[in-house]
């Protein structure tokens, strides 16, 4: 790699990072959300033995999963009460709104379909297709996982971040029901070598 090539990749990795950033200044609950999921999705990648490649694209998608929520009101996305149905409703368009904005980026089509798909469950009782997880490629069951642990160890509106056993044993609670089971696996080998549990915002 020239140093041309090596200048547009670091570019390509700030650009993204900054995008990341910007969709996660809308929510002042989830500051760092985007970047953490990124962080997860490629320490999962190389636990799981995927190539230099995936591990880079997983952390891409991590960093763009939550692009759609830019069209999301900010009232909604900063609410500190129960959502009303048509509130919910209308937060749960965030995935497709994130694959309309990414589609065209036919270099890496991975970024849309993180984007569209992170919300699906592994056994189909996901959003917002409801498409069972054997059936999404595995990045995006990498970022399911990665995302729903970080939600789990980020302070919210309405409460701190989860203790570490407690993060832990929804993941294993959610083996097969939302998440794959192999990434799952791998994601509560990662907490379990957590000793001082570093891996939260």
């Amino acid at each position: 790699m020239d140093n041309n090539e090596t200048a547009l990749k670091v570019l390509t990795t700030e650009v993204m990072e900054a995008l990341a950033r910007t969709i996660d200044a809308k929510d002042k609950y989830t500051n760092g959300h985007s970047e953490r999921v990124a962080i997860y999705s490629r320490m999962l990648a190389y636990r799981m033995g995927l190539s230099d490649e995936d591990q880079e694209k997983a952390y891409y998608m991590g960093l763009l999963h939550d692009i759609g929520k830019i069209g999301i009101p900010n009232e909604i996305i900063n609410k500190t009460t129960k959502l009303t149905d048509e509130e919910f409703e209308l937060m749960q368009s965030h995935p497709l709104l994130g694959y309309n904005i990414l589609k065209d980026i036919h270099s890496m089509p991975e970024l849309a379909q993180g984007a569209r798909w992170h919300h699906e469950f592994y056994n189909g009782n996901g959003y917002p297709e409801g498409i069972p997880g054997s059936e999404l490629p595995v990045l995006v069951r990498i970022i399911s996982v990665a995302d729903s642990y970080d939600a789990m160890t980020s302070n919210r509106s309405y409460r701190k971040y989860l203790p570490q056993e407690t993060a832990r044993a929804e993941i294993e609670k959610g083996i097969g029901i939302q998440f794959d089971p192999d990434i799952a696996k791998c994601m509560l080998e990662i907490i379990d070598l957590d000793e001082f549990y570093a891996l939260h915002e």
